[in-house]
């Protein structure tokens, strides 16, 4: 038999270092989504007031409130997806510090002193 364990962790760790990235990846995503939902909100409001002030007709008023409706969905949406994400972060730091403090670490007595 090799002299690596069956059961070292190094590998699984490897794996939630992956995994972390991609979600991180997919959390960064989510912000800019919600950034884009408040500035669609924001400006389907404005388009909205400067409707009411009668400078447009009543087209813009109703892609205003298709924005701002719009822009409130993406953002309930987004804000969840994110929330669910950082749940998923959380659990896979906790498993990856669980791991990591299975690893049996050894002291190397006799390396050679590093000159600064």
């Amino acid at each position: 038999m090799n002299s690596i364990e069956v059961d070292d962790p190094t590998d699984e760790i490897a794996r939630i270092e992956e995994r972390l990235e991609a979600l991180g990846e997919d959390a960064e995503r989510c912000r800019k989504f919600i950034l884009a939902s408040k500035v669609a909100i924001a400006g389907g409001f404005a388009l909205l007031l400067v409707t009411v002030l009668g400078l447009f007709g009543q087209t813009a008023a109703l892609g205003s409130i298709a924005l701002v409706l719009g822009g409130i969905v993406s953002l309930g949406s987004n804000v969840s997806t994110l929330r669910q994400t950082m749940d998923a972060i959380s659990a896979a730091e906790a498993l990856r510090s669980d791991l990591i403090g299975r690893i049996d670490l050894q002291v190397v007595a006799d390396s050679p002193m590093k000159l600064m």
